[in-house]
């Protein structure tokens, strides 16, 4: 299996690029997003992680997808308009993804290889699942999309990660 490091992504604004060369070794919150779904507020919480925890080589990672109710219709300039008035973003955002069936993006198809807290791994759920990804490029927790951004597991999770510790996380390498 390819390292998720290498797969290749599309920034929001058409960059070819990796999934390592956008994170660059940092903690990395990777999150499956939409403009216009029940979860949006959490935007606003993510952004708070970002700001918070982005000096100590952190960042958040969006992922748009229209695949759950067809909440993400905009094109990529609408949705970084969007997030940037409404929400105040400044995390990187991919171009607009699938996170399941066949078309599937690759990084998708490494994350979803992990399992939540109570075992289930396979396909999203919903917008706003989130994935943990230590600096090395494993991923090692899984959030399902109600848990809020800003919840005590993802604050201890996050800071762990950046004191170096995996212990005690699954990981899928």
């Amino acid at each position: 299996m390819i390292e998720l490091k290498a797969l290749p992504m599309t920034t929001i604004d058409g960059e070819q690029t990796t999934f390592g060369a956008l994170t660059d070794g940092k903690v990395t919150f990777v999150v499956n997003v939409a403009s216009k779904c029940g979860l949006t507020p959490q935007y606003s919480k993510l952004e708070e992680l970002h700001e918070e925890f982005g000096g100590r080589g952190f960042t958040v990672l969006g992922f748009p997808t229209n695949q759950f109710g067809g909440q993400e219709p905009g094109s990529a300039e609408e949705i970084q308009e969007f997030c940037s008035a409404t929400y105040g973003v400044t995390f990187p955002l991919s171009a607009k993804i699938d996170v399941n069936g066949s078309g599937r993006d690759p990084i998708y198809e490494h994350l979803t290889l992990l399992p939540d807290d109570s075992g289930e791994a396979g396909d999203v759920h919903w917008n706003f699942e989130k994935f943990l990804i230590a600096g090395d490029g494993q991923v090692v927790r899984r959030f399902r999309p109600r848990t809020q951004p800003d919840a005590p597991e993802i604050r201890e999770a996050i800071g762990a990660l950046l004191l170096g510790r995996l212990d005690g996380y699954s990981k899928v390498e």
